[in-house]
């Protein structure tokens, strides 16, 4: 096959497949706010998120970040993004499980910060809002899900929502409109490099 023979194929190849990816973009005609959920045991899942509010950020959008479980104040993304000033963040735990250690208190903590989402959920300014680590009191049962589901389902129409987590229950994802599993293949943490800045904090 010479050179032009090559190219004219490709040529066509290409031609037919803008023809079937512009039908599929001329279909996707209904706009409205979407609830994504970015779950699994890989790494990436909350940074995903933030990529996102900088994104939204890029088209002037107003956004809420409520952090559940992580109780540090001093990691990169909210050190950036609080310095922005259409990014309202709310660390809203006070550490993982393993270091609170007192069941109760966890409860109570994810209780206050579900009302302060709620609040979110109903403030039709708040144009994306960010649930990071959210799955966790819902698979933990710490919070009910159908009320959840409610709250998240009665939000303004234009409204977006992303939940981050491991373990996101069933019913979520089948409520949301996006779901991306994250899978572990390689972590440099069990090789024993502890958490890095800029990359893990």
């Amino acid at each position: 096959m010479d050179k032009y023979d090559q190219e004219e194929r490709y040529r066509i190849r290409m031609k037919r497949k803008k023809e079937v990816v512009d039908k599929a973009i001329a279909s996707a005609d209904i706009e409205r706010g979407l609830l994504l959920v970015l779950t699994g045991n890989g790494k990436g899942k909350s940074s995903s998120a933030f990529g996102m509010i900088a994104r939204a950020l890029g088209h002037g959008m107003k956004i809420s970040v409520a952090q559940f479980i992580k109780g540090r104040s001093d990691t990169g993304e909210e050190a950036f993004f609080r310095q922005q000033n259409n990014v309202n963040w709310h660390v809203l735990g006070e550490g993982f499980t393993w270091d609170t250690q007192d069941l109760a208190r966890d409860i109570e903590i994810a209780k206050q910060g579900w009302a302060i989402v709620k609040e979110m959920l109903q403030d039709p300014s708040q144009q994306l809002i960010v649930l990071d680590e959210f799955t966790y009191p819902l698979k933990f049962g710490w919070l009910d899900l159908a009320t959840v589901l409610n709250e998240i389902n009665r939000r303004p129409a234009m409204q977006h929502v992303i939940i981050t987590g491991r373990g996101a229950p069933e019913a979520l994802c089948e409520a949301a409109d996006t779901v991306t599993v994250m899978g572990d293949n390689k972590h440099a943490f069990h090789s024993g490099v502890t958490a890095q800045k800029g990359i893990d904090l």
